[in-house]
């Protein structure tokens, strides 16, 4: 298996989905997920100028941390336990999976200690999956008017986690909703909160994810292929 030519064919699909929805290349960051794969093969995409990458666990992201070039950004993508945050305060450069203000105030207290602000996304289980983590479309605007008055924090967007489904075309309205619950929100004009960031769109749907307005799409097996998960 070739990541590099893996990446490149991702990288493909991505700038035309950007096309076809009338949108630039840059506006969309596409996030290399590296779980359960080892430093070195992460390392074969380095030459390509690839800088984003996503963990789910903290573990994970800590070792490759300290493996690979400090100039690449990582994502924590997984649910985060609150007695993990300090481990990955210093270390990710945007926290996508906020869910609870007990969460968040954790998040607060760690990154206080560094003296640094931490970049984070709500994340949102539009679908109401009880197998996902996430609080409701309902529940997101409540959490975040409490979150936005924690300073070490900066709220930059919404996640979320699709349901997996054979046509991509499934997972539409689920995207849909996510920016237009990203645009009422930026309406709002909270202090401390910015809707720039939509992080949606995984290897199954990531084209579709960009057409409705995703700025991170996180591919993993797509890029890496099988997760490995006897290896973690």
């Amino acid at each position: 298996m070739d990541v590099k030519e893996n990446y490149k064919a991702v990288e493909e699909k991505v700038q035309k989905a950007c096309q076809k929805a009338g949108r630039d290349r840059s506006e969309v960051t596409l996030i290399a997920v590296s779980k359960t794969k080892p430093a070195g093969i992460i390392g074969e995409l380095l030459p390509l100028g690839v800088k984003d990458f996503g963990e789910n666990k903290v573990q994970e992201l800590t070792s490759k941390y300290e493996e690979l070039p400090k100039d690449l950004h990582w994502h924590l993508i997984g649910h985060l336990q609150r007695n993990k945050v300090k481990y990955i305060i210093d270390k990710a450069c945007l926290i996508h999976s906020v869910d609870s203000l007990r969460l968040a105030e954790t998040i607060h207290h760690e990154a206080e200690k560094k003296g640094l602000v931490m970049p984070v996304l709500i994340e949102v289980n539009v679908a109401r999956e009880e197998s996902k983590f996430g609080v409701s479309v309902e529940e997101t605007l409540p959490l975040i008017q409490e979150v936005a008055k924690l300073h070490n924090i900066a709220i930059k967007g919404l996640m979320t986690i699709a349901p997996y489904v054979e046509d991509p075309e499934d997972n539409r309205e689920i995207f849909r909703k996510l920016k237009n619950l990203s645009v009422d929100i930026k309406g709002e004009n909270m202090n401390n909160v910015t809707m720039d960031v939509l992080s949606m769109g995984m290897t199954g749907d990531y084209e579709v994810a960009i057409e409705e307005g995703a700025t991170l799409v996180r591919v993993g097996t797509g890029i890496f292929g099988e997760r490995n998960y006897a290896a973690v």
